[in-house]
């Protein structure tokens, strides 16, 4: 989940989720406050601005004045943080600059439109309260994402119930279309019914058999302009990367020899699997982690959800 809450910040500043980060951990200004709001940094910058390194700056030193709303170093370093959680990282001087100026110009609507009162009006309230929600939300989910935790019983029993997913195959082929294949046909080729690019893979498939070379003929013959080129291979691939015959074919033909044409919606396959390997328990771990984290906290957040049942009005959302 993303956090939503922050649309006034997109609105004014391009800023993410973030902000509210610093903004939650202030007191609001005083909406009678006399003095404009006004954007300092500290230290002031030169023409050419360049930010102590944040090691030797104090976590209390003010680093960000607005009006009379003072920042700390750690305050800002919290709203960099979920900004860069958000997929908006800042980590030269002058990214860091840009967000202060960003969350400055910011805050200084915000004060201003506290001045008016427009945050005591029911619509700002609402809307107040629904951000709120959304923070919430999101900072829930955040906690249950970090604390799922795996044995390696669980691991080990989700690496034997799914084996095939961790082998992979080396290996090239070479394609014959026919009608109606997905693959364009070359110009100045004839279109090949199926009977035709069945005879001809099982002709090539013979002369590879009799010695010919397997990469001269996928160079001259195959209709995979992408492997062809490479001589027909196909690079490194895993279970299910492919369609369903040619899977088959690659994970069950012994390493070295030539399968017989395997048809596809694609045309004929002549399949030759250089290496086939498979990653142990231990090396796959942590594409399983990877795996099983979403699946169980989208899971945690189901259960949360139907322990409060939520109710429409269908007169009103239905009619």
């Amino acid at each position: 989940m993303r956090f939503s809450a922050f649309a006034r910040i997109i609105a004014f500043s391009g800023l993410a989720a973030g902000a509210v980060v610093v903004a939650c951990a202030q007191q609001p200004s005083s909406p009678a406050s006399p003095a404009p709001p006004k954007v300092t940094l500290t230290p002031a910058a030169p023409a050419t601005p360049a930010v102590a390194p944040a090691s030797t700056v104090p976590p209390d030193t003010v680093v960000l004045t607005i009006g009379e709303r003072t920042i700390t170093r750690v305050q800002f370093e919290l709203l960099l943080a979920s900004l860069a959680q958000n997929g908006r990282a800042a980590s030269t001087p002058a990214e860091k600059r840009k967000v202060a100026e960003q969350y400055g110009d910011l805050e200084m609507m915000a004060q201003e439109a506290r001045k008016r009162m427009l945050d005591q009006s029911p619509e700002a309230k609402q809307m107040i309260a629904v951000q709120a929600d959304n923070v919430l939300a999101n900072l829930l989910a955040k906690k249950i994402n970090e604390q799922v935790q795996f044995t390696d019983l669980d691991l080990r029993a989700y690496y034997d119930a799914h084996k095939d997913d961790f082998e992979e195959a080396k290996g090239s082929h070479i394609l014959i279309r026919f009608k109606g294949s997905k693959v364009p046909l070359k110009t100045n080729e004839k279109d090949l019914t199926e009977p035709e690019a069945l005879a001809k893979a099982q002709e090539i498939r013979g002369k590879i058999q009799a010695g010919a070379d397997f990469a001269t003929l996928a160079k001259a013959e195959s209709d995979d302009a992408g492997s062809a080129v490479k001589g027909g291979d196909l690079g490194t691939f895993r279970h299910k990367q492919m369609v369903g015959p040619f899977d088959e074919a690659a994970f069950t033909l012994p390493v070295g020899q030539v399968s017989e044409p395997v048809r596809t919606d694609f045309g004929y396959h002549i399949i030759k699997i250089s290496s086939r390997t498979s990653k142990t328990f231990e090396e796959a771990k942590p594409e399983i982690e990877k795996q099983l984290k979403p699946k169980i906290v989208k899971d945690a957040m189901e259960k949360i959800k139907a322990q409060t049942p939520v109710t429409l009005n269908d007169e009103y959302f239905v009619k």
